[in-house]
Formats: C-alpha cells, sequence, structure tokens
C-alpha cells in the first residue's frame, strides 16, 4: 500500500488590528447544572483588540486561542449551577523584558516551568508518527507510519495507520493497547465498519485479516498547535478488496482536537474526534443490524481477562460489563490498575447529543478491554452518495476511579455549551 502522504502546517493567524479597539465584556449566564470542561467559543468582534487578552473576574489571565476565520475559544474549566461568569476581553499587557536568572544559563539544572497549551509535531523515534503534548508532557500519538509492527508475528495484511495510540493519562499511565495479541486487528482509537453490504459484496473493513477490506490513512492535511487547543485533520479510505478490482466504498476524514484544560478538581486530557464517512462512488454503504463497529477504544493489555480486569462505568451506572453491554449511554468509561498498589486510570467516551441514534448503544466485550459505540445495533442503516455519516465524540482521561458526577458535568458541557454574550466596556 502507498504511505500516506504528510502535511504539516502550522496555524498562524493573520491578525490585522482595528484603528479603534475596544475593550469587551464576555458573560456566560448560571446553568442549571454543574458544568465541567467546557469549551467556549465566540466570533471576534471585528473592533476587538488583535491579538486579544482574557481575564476573569478576578483579574487573571485566561488562555485565549483565535483561528484565522476569527472564532476565539477558551476553555471554562468549572462552572456550578447557578453560577454566572464573567471575562473582559482586552489588549494584552506589553511585556517588559525579564531579567536574566540563573535558570537561564545553558548549564543551569534548575527544572523550568512547563510550557502551558498544546503542541503537535512528528517524533523520530515513532518513525514520524505525531505525538500531541500538553503542558510539555505528551497526551497521545496519532499513528503515521503503515508499516512499523511491535512484533514479528504481525502479518502484513493488518497493517495500518490513521488512529490515536499510545494514549496517556495525565499522570503518564498507557490506557490504550495495540495490536493486541487476542484481537490483532484492535488499534487504540480506530473507526472502521464491520459487518456491510457494498455492490452485492460484504467487505468488512475492521477485521482485516479477513482480507475483505481494508481501512487505511490516505493523508494529514493540516495540523496546528495554540494555548488552547492544538489538532490534525487526515483523510481515510475504505477499501473493499473482495471486488476484483479493489474499490475505495468511502472516504473519511478525522478532525482531532486536544485541549488544554487546566484547573479541573479532576486533572483531565480531553481531546475531541469528528469522523466524517461519505459514500465514495454512486453506491451506498449498507450497514445492516450488527453487534460492533464504527467505533472502538482498546484498552491497555494490562486490563486484559473477564469480570473486573477492566473496569467499566456507563451513564446510566451500570459498572457490570455483562449488563452493560448493548444498554444505551451518554458516556461509557473504559479503565484499570496501572500499578500493583491498585492504582486506576482510563478514558471516557463521550457521544454527542447529534450522533445518529443518540444515545447509541454499546458494545461491552466480556473479557477484553473493549467498547464500541453502535448505532446499528438498533437496525439497518446505509451511508448514502451526498449524505455523509458523522460522529461527534469526546475523550476524558483521567486517574483514579471513575466520578460519575464529574463525567456528567464533562458530558453537559460537551452536548450543549455555553454562548457568551458580549458587551462593549
Amino acid at each position: 500500500m502507498p504511505r500516506p502522504f504528510l502535511f504539516l502546517a502550522a496555524t498562524l493567524p493573520a491578525f490585522v488590528a482595528p484603528a479603534f479597539a475596544r475593550d469587551y465584556r464576555l458573560t456566560l449566564v448560571a446553568p442549571n447544572a454543574d458544568l465541567a470542561g467546557q469549551v467556549v467559543a465566540f466570533a471576534l468582534p471585528a473592533d476587538a483588540p488583535r491579538p486579544a487578552a482574557l481575564r476573569n473576574s478576578a483579574g487573571q489571565p485566561v488562555a485565549l486561542q483565535t483561528d484565522p476565520d476569527g472564532t476565539a475559544r477558551f476553555i471554562v474549566a468549572t462552572q456550578k449551577s447557578g453560577e454566572p461568569l464573567a471575562f473582559t476581553l482586552t489588549t494584552p499587557p506589553t511585556a517588559a523584558p525579564a531579567a536574566p536568572s540563573a535558570s537561564d544559563s545553558a548549564f543551569s539544572t534548575a527544572p523550568k516551568p512547563a510550557p502551558a497549551g498544546v503542541a503537535i509535531a512528528p517524533d523520530a523515534e515513532r518513525n514520524g508518527d505525531l505525538r500531541i503534548s500538553v503542558a510539555g508532557q505528551p497526551a497521545l500519538f496519532y499513528r503515521i507510519d503503515h508499516d512499523a509492527a511491535p512484533r514479528s508475528d504481525i502479518k502484513p495484511e493488518v497493517l495500518r495507520a490513521g488512529y490515536i495510540h499510545p494514549v496517556f493519562s495525565p499522570a503518564g499511565h498507557l490506557v490504550t493497547d495495540d495490536y493486541p495479541s487476542n484481537h490483532v486487528h484492535h488499534h487504540g482509537i480506530w473507526a472502521p465498519w464491520t459487518k456491510t453490504g457494498f455492490q452485492g459484496r460484504s467487505p468488512d473493513f475492521w477485521n482485516m485479516q479477513n482480507k475483505t477490506g481494508f481501512e487505511d490513512l490516505v493523508a494529514v492535511d493540516h495540523t496546528w498547535s495554540g494555548p488552547v487547543h492544538g489538532g490534525l485533520e487526515a483523510r481515510l479510505r475504505s477499501v473493499d478488496l473482495s471486488a476484483p478490482t479493489p474499490v475505495t466504498a468511502l472516504n473519511s476524514t478525522w478532525q482531532l482536537t486536544v485541549y488544554d484544560v487546566p484547573g479541573t478538581t479532576t486533572p483531565v486530557r480531553m481531546f475531541d474526534l469528528t469522523v466524517t464517512h461519505a459514500a465514495a462512488t454512486t453506491d451506498a454503504l449498507q450497514l445492516p443490524q450488527y453487534h460492533y463497529g464504527g467505533f472502538g477504544l482498546r484498552g491497555s493489555g494490562a486490563w486484559n481477562g473477564p469480570g473486573t480486569a477492566a473496569r467499566f462505568l456507563t451513564s446510566e451506572g451500570i459498572t457490570d460489563r455483562i449488563k452493560g453491554n448493548d444498554s444505551r449511554a451518554r458516556w461509557c468509561y473504559l479503565g484499570g490498575a496501572v500499578n500493583p498498589a491498585g492504582g486506576l486510570a482510563g478514558t471516557a467516551v463521550l457521544g454527542h447529543p447529534d450522533n445518529f441514534r443518540a444515545p447509541q448503544p454499546v458494545r461491552v466485550h466480556p473479557n477484553m478491554p473493549y467498547f464500541s459505540f453502535v448505532p446499528q445495533q438498533l437496525g439497518a442503516f446505509a451511508i448514502e452518495p451526498g449524505k455523509p455519516y458523522v460522529a461527534r465524540f469526546r475523550f476524558i482521561v483521567t486517574d483514579g476511579a471513575p466520578d460519575a458526577a464529574f463525567l456528567d458535568a464533562c458530558w453537559r458541557a460537551y452536548a450543549a455549551p455555553a454562548t457568551p454574550t458580549l458587551t462593549p466596556l
């Protein structure tokens, strides 16, 4: 298979300062329930300062990032029920040159503060896979190298790129697996379809070892870094190998956005994934009723085994993986022990309420650390020409036992983030 094309481009907004900039007050109305990890977006007014700075009601700076189209974003770590919030959009202070200190010396061993924000760059030690760091620490990698195999027993037909692995908790614990020996076609966070119908055939893009289909990376078209968020946009394809000549059935895009979220009651790594599947021909991809496929999260290999080897929790309070299987959930958590003392880490995946058939059913595996959001459990549907299928998820990676109240607050913030009111000052 051809290697994917990689294009790296850091987005540098081209701001044009208004002749007479004015400050603004931003107000968030009081919610009727707690919110956590809220991404607040608004259109930067034409007469606002450029670049602009944001301060909270106590006068403390709040990281603000403005995209080239003028959309500004910032993070509200926590907003309590009944609590309105106010911010001031203003001109950044002019920084005075800092006096040299001992820590500035090239020979100094004094620790330096971790850089805030999100940075993305190729990692030479991982064959160019894209490393996304938050506050200077690796948060996750996006797989670029199609050919690298972790073991000699990996067959070429299951090699692929275009997925997320590894993912790390805020404390640095690994929470995903790749090419696990008992299901070698599983890959961290990935999103191909399983049971399908296409042009009278039945390609399987999930179980690539069956050689009837595959999903793989085509190209990374865009990357960006910033004080609030960073990420990438990538293209993938799902190819039917059961045809006399291989034919692409779906063209897909991934938009991955990773956030720096300081100040939450529970430290988090937070990122959003939007997957869009579009028919690549004039024929629809049929998706019969089936129990898995379309999205998957594979947890750490240390959590293999039945029972409580892996910890599950759904938004409906279900912890039994057997009872959780086939249930519908707004979010689902998968975690497990990360040290001999029994310390935990894991990932909650929040499904957006606009997702097809939300809240979607979940496939929770009985003896492997894996689950899938599966709308086709509720019946067949199709991805038709001109009608793309869009799935949106937010990932909350934490250390410690899962906190259902906190994850509910995260889901509410994802489902309906506040739109600020801007008032000129």
